[in-house]
C-alpha cells in the first residue's frame, strides 16, 4: 500500500493516484505499508532510492540501522504495535534525502495513520522531508510517552492492590492465590511493554543525533531548536522508562515475597500438625500393641484414661506454641 503527500497550494496535500512513477515524482513523502515487489519497484523507480526489505530494517546493528548511501539516510527503529494478543514489536525503516522522505512499514501504525491524516490540515509547504521526518519522530516519542503514563497509572493499581493484602484478607487464601497470580501476570505483561518501549527509545536517541550530523549540509535550521527539544524528550521518556522498570522490579519482589509468606504459613501449619500428632500418636501406638501385661487393659475407665491422655498431650504443644506467639 502506498501513501504519497506533496506539495502544493500552501501546503502538503495528499496524492489521489499513486499508481504511476510519474505522480510519486513530486511526493515529498511517501509511506509504504506491506508494499508489493511491484509498489517497491515502482518508488524506487520514480525516487532512485533503494527501498529497505524487512529483513534490512530489523537488524539490530548499529551499522545496519543507521547507514548513508548516495547522499540519503537510511534508518531504522522499532515500534509497538498494540494488538489483541497484547503488544509486540515491529520495524520500520526511513529513507531521508533533502527531497523526500519515504518511511517502510510492514504492520499498521497508529503513529503514522494520525500524522498522515493530520498533514493537509495545513502545513506549510516550506515543510518538506526533513520537517515532515522530524514531526514523526516527535510523534513517536510523544507516543511512547502516553504508554509509558498508562504503565504508571496501571502500577500505582497493583501497587494498592498488592500492598491491601498485608492488612485485607477478605476472601480467604484462596482469594489471595488468586490475585497474587493475576498480579503477576499484570508485571509480566507490563515489563513485556516497557522493553518495547525501551527498544524503542533507544533506537530514537541513536538516530536523531546521527541526523544532525548527517544532514548537517541541507537540515534546515529552522529544526535545530525541534531537535535539540526532542533529544531532551527522549532522554526525560528515557528516565522515566528506567523509572518505571525499577517500581515494576519493585513490585515483582513485594508479589514474589506476599507469596513466600503464603508459603510459609502452609509450611508452618503442616509443622504444626506434625509435632501436636506425634504425641497422641505415639500414645495410640503404645496401647495399640495388644500385650496381655498392659495393665491399663484391666482398668474399669482404661479407655477413659487413653483418650484423657491423647487429647492431654494434644493440648499441650498447641499451649506451647500459642504461650510462645507462634500461632
Amino acid at each position: 500500500m502506498i501513501k504519497a503527500f506533496a506539495s502544493g497550494n500552501g501546503q502538503l496535500d495528499a496524492i489521489a493516484e499513486t499508481g504511476s512513477a510519474d505522480a510519486l515524482r513530486n511526493a515529498v513523502w511517501i509511506d509504504l505499508r506491506n508494499a508489493t515487489p511491484d509498489e517497491i519497484g515502482l518508488v524506487q523507480q520514480a525516487t532512485g532510492l533503494n527501498v529497505p526489505s524487512e529483513a534490512d530494517v530489523s537488524e539490530i546493528e548499529t551499522s545496519s540501522r543507521l547507514a548513508t548511501r548516495g547522499g540519503a539516510l537510511y534508518l531504522s527503529m522499532s515500534l509497538i504495535q498494540f494488538a489483541d494478543t497484547g503488544a509486540r514489536g515491529v520495524s520500520a525503516g526511513f529513507v531521508l534525502s533533502p527531497d523526500r522522505l519515504i518511511t517502510v512499514r510492514f504492520a499498521p501504525s497508529r503513529i503514522f495513520e494520525t500524522y498522515a491524516e493530520h498533514l493537509p490540515r495545513g502545513s506549510a509547504s516550506s515543510e518538506g522531508s526533513a520537517h515532515i521526518f522530524v514531526g514523526l519522530m516527535e510523534a513517536i516519542v510523544d507516543r511512547q510517552a502516553d504508554v509509558l503514563e498508562q504503565v504508571r497509572a496501571d502500577l500505582d493499581t497493583i501497587s494498592q492492590q498488592i500492598f491491601a493484602m498485608g492488612t485485607n484478607l477478605k476472601g480467604g487464601r484462596k482469594a489471595e492465590d488468586a490475585t497474587l497470580r493475576r498480579t503477576l501476570g499484570q508485571l509480566g505483561h507490563i515489563g513485556h511493554l516497557i522493553s518495547h518501549v525501551r527498544e524503542t527509545q533507544v533506537g530514537a536517541a541513536r538516530i536523531v543525533p546521527y541526523v544532525e550530523a548527517r544532514a548537517a549540509d541541507w537540515l534546515p535550521k529552522a529544526l535545530t531548536p525541534r531537535l535539540v527539544t526532542l533529544r531532551q524528550d527522549i532522554a526525560s521518556v528515557s528516565d522515566f522508562d528506567t523509572h518505571l522498570n525499577d517500581k515494576l522490579q519493585f513490585l515483582l519482589d513485594a508479589t514474589l515475597g506476599f507469596i513466600n509468606i503464603a508459603q510459609n504459613n502452609v509450611m508452618k501449619v503442616m509443622a504444626i500438625a506434625s509435632v501436636v500428632g506425634i504425641p497422641p500418636v505415639l500414645i495410640a501406638g503404645i496401647y495399640g500393641m495388644n500385650f496381655k501385661n498392659i495393665p491399663e487393659y484391666d482398668w474399669a475407665w482404661g479407655y477413659a484414661w487413653g483418650w484423657g491422655l491423647i487429647i492431654l498431650t494434644t493440648l499441650i504443644p498447641l499451649g506451647v506454641f500459642r504461650w510462645r506467639k507462634w500461632i
